[in-house]
């Protein structure tokens, strides 16, 4: 009985986590590339309006909009691949879809 009790809040932590990672992370970043893209353009998009454009912003905003899209998009291939029988393999560091077990 103990022992379930442990495994189940083990499982608990997991799903808190990557539902925080997910679920504010991800917006929190999409949010961080608004703001990077807004400090690149300088100017109107800041608070001071003689601000000039910052390159530096410009390229965190959009590594930032990347990183989201790249998340978006691996969570449909997982979505997808499964309805098709197959599963995202995360052995290697990239991921590689491969037949279910």
């Amino acid at each position: 009985m103990l022992h379930n009790l442990g495994l189940l809040f083990d499982a608990a932590w997991k799903v808190l986590a990557v539902g925080l990672l997910l679920g504010a992370g991800l917006p929190a970043l999409f949010a961080l590339g608004i703001r990077s893209m807004a400090y690149g353009v300088g100017g109107a998009a800041e608070i001071d309006t003689t601000a000039s454009p910052h390159p530096v912003g410009r390229a965190l905003g959009i590594l930032c909009f990347a990183l989201v899209a790249a998340a978006v998009l691996l969570g449909i291939t997982i979505i997808v691949t499964s309805g098709f029988g197959k599963s995202v393999s995360f052995e290697h560091i990239f991921p590689v879809l491969v037949d279910k077990h």
